[in-house]
């Protein structure tokens, strides 16, 4: 399966994962960490374990400080 991975304000990245692959797999063959991150399908965020079921996501970074 072919996932267009879109980071907000960042590059697209085009990244092929086997057809059981989850968020967190697309995550990791772009090199993003889960706990950084929101990955979200059709304007809705995502659970990382929820196994790949669309050919586009936003990826937008998490930003912490004080």
């Amino acid at each position: 399966m072919n996932v267009t991975v879109d980071v907000v304000g960042e590059d697209s990245h085009d990244v092929a994962v086997d057809a059981d692959a989850t968020y967190a797999d697309l995550l990791a063959a772009v090199d993003l960490s889960p706990h950084a991150v929101s990955v979200m399908v059709d304007g809705h965020t995502v659970p990382e374990d929820q196994p790949v079921d669309a050919d586009h996501v936003r990826v937008v970074r998490l930003i912490k400080g004080g």
